[in-house]
């Protein structure tokens, strides 16, 4: 019970076209000076190192969970450049590994509340709706949006809320 009350809530993002976006289609961060674009060719979408940095200084854990199979060496490395330092990052091997295992049935590819993660951020319409099916929240970012950050940040709050006066009234 004590373990419950003083564990920290999990914000997750996936990766491809929320935190990696092209600089056709949205703004993104500057290449901090002496990141190596051919080794990581991926734009991040402008105002991530702020979230992520507001989001941890909150008090929140920020994981990644994507679909893709970058190793985590390679997803450390990249934001290490921008300053991010993630709690934890599940990656298509981890969750195929951990999640899906031997089981017959066809998981969906992500299952963010297997990680006890409280907030998913994802672009893909059907994530968020198995989200609903489920049991886990989401948050769907799906086109340049000024306010992204703000709009995560509250539903995050929201949830925490929720998650909080569930734990004071458990009947």
């Amino acid at each position: 019970m004590a373990e419950q009350l003083t564990q920290k809530m999990r914000v997750s993002f996936d990766l491809d076209e929320v935190l990696f976006v092209s600089p056709k289609t949205h703004r993104t961060e500057p290449l901090p000076a002496r990141i190596l674009g051919r080794l990581y060719p991926e734009r991040l979408r402008l105002g991530t190192p702020d979230l992520i940095h507001a989001l941890q200084e909150m008090g929140y854990e920020v994981w990644v969970y994507t679909s893709s199979f970058r190793s985590e060496k390679y997803i450390r490395g990249l934001f290490r450049w921008y300053g991010i330092r993630f709690d934890g990052i599940i990656n298509g091997t981890r969750h195929l590994r951990e999640v899906q295992g031997n089981r017959r049935e066809t998981l969906p590819q992500k299952l963010p509340n297997r990680y006890r993660i409280s907030l998913h951020v994802d672009d893909e319409e059907v994530i968020c709706s198995l989200g609903r099916e489920y049991g886990f929240k989401t948050y769907h970012l799906d086109a340049e949006d000024d306010n992204w950050k703000e709009k995560i940040i509250a539903r995050a709050e929201e949830i925490k809320t929720q998650e909080t006066e569930k734990r004071s009234h458990p009947y």
